[in-house]
Protein backbone atom coordinates (compact mmCIF):
# COMPACT_ATOMS: atom_id res chain seq x y z
CA UNK A 1 0.00 0.00 0.00
CA UNK A 2 2.94 2.20 0.66
CA UNK A 3 4.65 1.66 -2.95
CA UNK A 4 1.48 2.20 -4.44
CA UNK A 5 1.00 5.60 -2.37
CA UNK A 6 4.38 6.27 -3.24
CA UNK A 7 4.48 5.21 -7.05
CA UNK A 8 0.76 5.86 -8.23
CA UNK A 9 -0.08 8.74 -9.98
CA UNK A 10 -2.79 10.69 -8.83
CA UNK A 11 -3.32 13.12 -12.10
CA UNK A 12 -3.93 10.03 -14.03
CA UNK A 13 -7.21 7.87 -12.47
CA UNK A 14 -6.68 5.63 -15.41
CA UNK A 15 -2.83 4.45 -14.36
CA UNK A 16 -2.48 1.46 -12.83
CA UNK A 17 0.85 -0.27 -11.29
CA UNK A 18 1.63 -3.65 -11.80
CA UNK A 19 1.84 -6.38 -9.61
CA UNK A 20 5.54 -7.26 -11.19
CA UNK A 21 6.59 -3.77 -10.63
CA UNK A 22 5.66 -3.93 -6.87
CA UNK A 23 7.28 -6.99 -6.36
CA UNK A 24 10.56 -5.71 -7.84
CA UNK A 25 10.60 -2.28 -5.81
CA UNK A 26 9.28 -4.49 -2.47
CA UNK A 27 11.96 -7.08 -3.01
CA UNK A 28 9.13 -10.14 -2.62
CA UNK A 29 8.26 -12.88 -5.29
CA UNK A 30 5.67 -12.31 -7.34
CA UNK A 31 3.50 -14.88 -5.99
CA UNK A 32 3.06 -13.26 -2.75
CA UNK A 33 2.38 -10.18 -4.00
CA UNK A 34 -0.49 -11.48 -6.22
CA UNK A 35 -1.88 -12.99 -3.33
CA UNK A 36 -1.46 -9.62 -1.17
CA UNK A 37 -3.19 -7.89 -3.41
CA UNK A 38 -6.32 -10.25 -3.88
CA UNK A 39 -6.84 -9.76 0.06
CA UNK A 40 -6.58 -6.09 -0.81
CA UNK A 41 -8.63 -6.23 -3.40
CA UNK A 42 -11.15 -8.00 -1.81
CA UNK A 43 -11.38 -5.45 0.98
CA UNK A 44 -12.08 -2.80 -2.22
CA UNK A 45 -8.51 -0.99 -0.79
CA UNK A 46 -7.62 -1.21 -4.22
CA UNK A 47 -8.77 -0.75 -7.91
CA UNK A 48 -7.62 -3.49 -9.89
CA UNK A 49 -7.49 -3.25 -14.06
CA UNK A 50 -6.68 -6.44 -16.10
CA UNK A 51 -4.97 -6.66 -19.49
CA UNK A 52 -2.06 -4.43 -20.68
CA UNK A 53 -1.80 -1.62 -18.84
CA UNK A 54 -3.46 -2.94 -15.95
CA UNK A 55 -2.92 -3.31 -12.45
CA UNK A 56 -3.26 -1.89 -9.02
CA UNK A 57 -4.05 1.54 -7.59
CA UNK A 58 -5.62 2.79 -3.92
CA UNK A 59 -9.12 3.20 -3.91
CA UNK A 60 -8.89 5.75 -1.40
CA UNK A 61 -6.56 8.89 -0.36
CA UNK A 62 -3.59 7.10 1.51
CA UNK A 63 -4.32 9.64 4.42
CA UNK A 64 -7.98 7.75 4.63
CA UNK A 65 -6.20 4.24 5.10
CA UNK A 66 -5.18 3.34 8.90
CA UNK A 67 -2.51 0.60 9.91
CA UNK A 68 -5.19 -1.03 11.94
CA UNK A 69 -7.76 -1.29 8.72
CA UNK A 70 -4.95 -2.82 6.67
CA UNK A 71 -3.20 -4.88 9.37
CA UNK A 72 -7.10 -6.68 10.40
CA UNK A 73 -7.49 -7.22 6.28
CA UNK A 74 -4.30 -9.21 6.31
CA UNK A 75 -5.39 -11.30 9.56
CA UNK A 76 -3.28 -9.99 11.55
CA UNK A 77 -4.73 -10.10 15.23
CA UNK A 78 -3.82 -7.57 17.60
CA UNK A 79 -4.31 -9.35 20.28
CA UNK A 80 -1.58 -9.03 23.13
CA UNK A 81 -2.41 -12.25 24.41
CA UNK A 82 -4.48 -15.53 22.57
CA UNK A 83 -7.33 -15.41 25.09
CA UNK A 84 -8.31 -12.29 23.88
CA UNK A 85 -8.73 -13.08 20.44
CA UNK A 86 -12.23 -14.07 21.09
CA UNK A 87 -14.92 -12.23 21.99
CA UNK A 88 -16.37 -12.44 24.07
CA UNK A 89 -13.14 -13.88 26.05
CA UNK A 90 -13.60 -18.35 26.41
CA UNK A 91 -11.12 -18.89 28.57
CA UNK A 92 -12.58 -20.71 31.79
CA UNK A 93 -10.19 -18.81 33.80
CA UNK A 94 -11.09 -15.15 32.63
CA UNK A 95 -13.35 -14.17 35.54
CA UNK A 96 -10.53 -14.92 37.88
CA UNK A 97 -7.78 -14.17 36.20
CA UNK A 98 -5.70 -11.10 37.42
CA UNK A 99 -3.42 -9.90 34.35
CA UNK A 100 -6.24 -10.03 32.01
CA UNK A 101 -7.23 -6.13 32.65
CA UNK A 102 -3.29 -5.45 32.21
CA UNK A 103 -4.13 -7.09 28.71
CA UNK A 104 -7.02 -5.52 27.69
CA UNK A 105 -5.52 -2.15 28.35
CA UNK A 106 -2.61 -3.09 26.17
CA UNK A 107 -4.65 -3.84 23.75
CA UNK A 108 -6.66 -1.13 23.58
CA UNK A 109 -3.22 0.95 23.39
CA UNK A 110 -2.39 -0.97 20.37
CA UNK A 111 -5.54 -0.05 18.71
CA UNK A 112 -5.21 3.39 19.47
CA UNK A 113 -1.46 3.57 18.62
CA UNK A 114 -2.22 2.06 14.79
CA UNK A 115 -5.63 3.54 14.27
CA UNK A 116 -3.35 6.72 14.78
CA UNK A 117 -1.31 6.21 11.95
CA UNK A 118 -2.51 6.51 8.15
CA UNK A 119 -0.37 5.49 4.84
CA UNK A 120 0.08 9.07 4.42
CA UNK A 121 1.64 9.34 7.55
CA UNK A 122 4.13 6.35 6.64
CA UNK A 123 4.52 7.56 3.02
CA UNK A 124 5.88 10.78 4.82
CA UNK A 125 8.01 9.35 7.81
CA UNK A 126 7.03 12.55 9.68
CA UNK A 127 4.96 10.31 12.25
CA UNK A 128 8.23 8.87 13.69
CA UNK A 129 9.52 12.83 15.05
CA UNK A 130 9.87 13.46 18.43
Amino acid sequence: MIDLAENQDYNNSNAFISTREVATRQNVSLKYAERLFGILSSYEFVKTQRGKGGGYRLNRAPEDYTVTEILLAMDEDLSPVSCMKCDPNKCERASKCKTLPMWRKLGSIINSFFDGITIADLVSENIWEV
